[in-house]
C-alpha cells in the first residue's frame, strides 16, 4: 500500500541521535559457479554503494539470500570483508537464526568484528509463537552475548518469515533492554504498522524496508530506509534523504521518481531481478547467480524488467561503474 501524504513538520529531534541513520542497503551476494560466496565481487560492491551514497551496509538479510547460507559461510566473508577495509560502523550485520545458539554464535562473531549492530528475525521456524517465548529468544542472546556495546534493530518481514514482530513484543524488548534494543526494520509494506512504529516508539531507529515510504517515514521522525533496490538504485534513494535533510523544495519529486524505480523492479522476483541488472549493466554473467531454490531471472524477463525502467529515471550506467578488484579504492 502507498503511504499517506504526512505535512512537513519539524523534525522531533536530531535523527543524527538514533543509533542509525540514513539509506542502508541490504548487499546482494554474488556467487561463483559452485555457488560458493564470491567475496571479491561482495567487497567491490559493497565499496561501489558507499560511493553511490549509502550511510551503511546491512550483511545477511534477506536480500544478502542469508538463510541460504551457513553460520560458517556467513563469518567467513564477514572477515573477508573487515579484511578488506570496510569500516565496522558502516555495518549492520543479519544474525538472526532458528537455532538459539546459531544466533549468539553469528551475534558475538559480529561484536568481535567491530560491529555493533546487528539486524535480528525472530526465530521464524514454528509459528504462532507467543510474545512471551519470542522474547525470550530475544533475551537468551542479548544476555548470552553480554556485550554493552550491542545494538538490536529488530526484522520485522512477516511475509516471509511468517513470524511478526509486534507491538507487544516491542515493548517487552525496550522495557527489558533500553540500551540494546535500537531499532526495527519494519518490511512488512504496511505503512499503517511502520506509523504506529513511529508513534509508539518515537526514540527507536525505525526503517521502513523499501524505499517508497522513505519521505514519509522521515517526516513521520523516522530513521531512513534499509531497501533492497538501492544496490541498483542507491542514489535515487539518497536523493530523497538529501533533499528532505536539507529541506529542499524537491523531496516530494525525488520520492516519486524512487518509488517508480522500486515498482518496475517490484514486478519481478526482487533479488534475480536486481542481479540481472548488474549482471547487465556491469556486462558481468556471474552477477546472475542465486543459490538455490531461487531461479535466476530468465532473458525474457530481464527484456521486460529494462524496458519497464526505460519509462523512469533509473541510469543504468551508474551500474556499469565498478572498482577494480585489484585496485579498489578504499572506503
Amino acid at each position: 500500500m502507498h503511504a499517506e501524504t504526512i505535512p512537513a513538520e519539524p523534525k522531533p529531534r536530531s535523527i543524527t541521535s538514533l543509533a542509525a541513520h540514513g539509506v542502508w542497503s541490504p548487499v546482494l551476494v554474488p556467487l561463483r559457479p559452485d555457488l560458493t560466496i564470491d567475496s571479491q565481487r561482495f567487497v567491490a560492491h559493497a565499496r561501489w554503494l558507499l560511493a553511490q551514497g549509502c550511510h551503511g551496509l546491512a550483511l545477511f538479510g534477506t536480500t544478502s539470500e542469508a538463510n541460504s547460507f551457513s553460520v560458517a559461510e556467513r563469518r567467513i566473508l564477514l572477515e573477508d570483508v573487515i579484511e578488506a577495509g570496510v569500516p565496522p560502523d558502516r555495518m549492520m550485520v543479519g544474525t538472526g537464526c532458528c537455532a538459539l545458539t546459531d544466533s549468539v554464535e553469528l551475534t558475538r562473531h559480529a561484536m568481535d568484528a567491530g560491529c555493533r549492530r546487528v539486524l535480528m528475525l525472530p526465530p521464524f521456524y514454528y509459528k504462532g509463537m507467543s510474545d512471551e517465548g519470542l522474547f525470550r529468544s530475544f533475551a537468551e542472546v542479548i544476555e548470552r552475548v553480554g556485550n554493552p556495546d550491542l545494538r538490536v534493530f529488530l526484522y520485522h518481514f512477516p511475509r516471509l518469515s511468517g513470524v511478526p514482530v509486534t507491538e507487544g513484543l516491542i515493548a517487552l524488548l525496550v522495557d527489558e533492554f533500553p540500551q540494546a534494543v535500537a531499532g526495527v526494520k519494519d518490511s512488512s509494506g504496511d505503512w499503517t504498522n511502520t506509523r504506529m512504529m513511529l508513534d509508539r516508539f518515537p526514540h527507536l531507529a525505525i526503517f521502513p524496508g523499501s524505499e517508497v515510504f522513505l519521505l514519509d517515514g522521515l517526516r513521520a521522525g523516522g530513521a531512513g530506509c534499509i531497501t533492497a533496490t538501492s544496490n541498483v538504485n542507491a542514489s535515487g534513494a539518497r536523493a530523497v534523504f538529501d533533499a528532505w535533510i536539507e529541506d529542499r523544495g524537491d523531496a516530494d519529486a525525488k520520492q516519486a521518481a524512487a518509488t517508480a524505480v522500486r515498482k518496475a523492479v517490484d514486478r519481478h522476483p526482487g533479488i534475480p531481478a536486481q542481479k540481472f541488472l548488474l549482471a547487465h549493466h556491469r556486462n558481468d554473467p556471474a552477477w546472475r547467480a542465486v543459490r538455490p531454490p531461487m531461479v535466476a531471472l530468465s532473458d525474457d524477463a530481464g527484456s521486460d524488467l529494462l524496458a519497464g525502467l526505460a519509462d523512469t529515471e533509473f541510469d543504468g550506467s551508474r551500474l556499469a561503474v565498478q572498482f577494480a578488484r585489484s585496485e579498489a579504492a578504499s572506503v
